[in-house]
């Protein structure tokens, strides 16, 4: 199956007025997600135990907050090109810019929340 960082197929499991995710459960093993985050909105923000993701932004700009299991902060500017690995349990939160910020991500398992 073919897709492309515009359109990952699937479909849409949430959208209010911060943002639309999509998610492609067509693999096993991965979830492929989408997020188009409107300007100056952010994302609920969240950790997973167990679980690791990779958040590969396309479109617009903005930051992401990370705060690894000890507390401390490790949050950085993204963009489009930007790959953020985002480690087992480490909370994090995207916060758009005034373009809004569209990105893909890619975890383990089936959504938990």
């Amino acid at each position: 199956m073919k897709y492309n960082l515009q359109d990952i197929g699937g479909k849409v499991v949430k959208e209010d007025d911060r943002y639309r995710v999509v998610d492609n459960n067509s693999l096993n093993n991965l979830v492929v997600s989408s997020t188009d985050l409107k300007a100056d909105k952010k994302t609920g923000g969240h950790a997973h135990a167990g679980q690791e993701e990779v958040y590969h932004f396309v479109k617009g700009a903005g930051w992401i907050e990370l705060i690894d299991t000890n507390g401390k902060d490790h949050n950085t500017t993204v963009g489009p090109g930007d790959i953020v690995l985002i480690p087992d349990g480490w909370f994090h939160r995207v916060h758009a810019g005034p373009t809004g910020c569209y990105f893909v991500c890619v975890f383990d398992g089936r959504r938990s929340h």
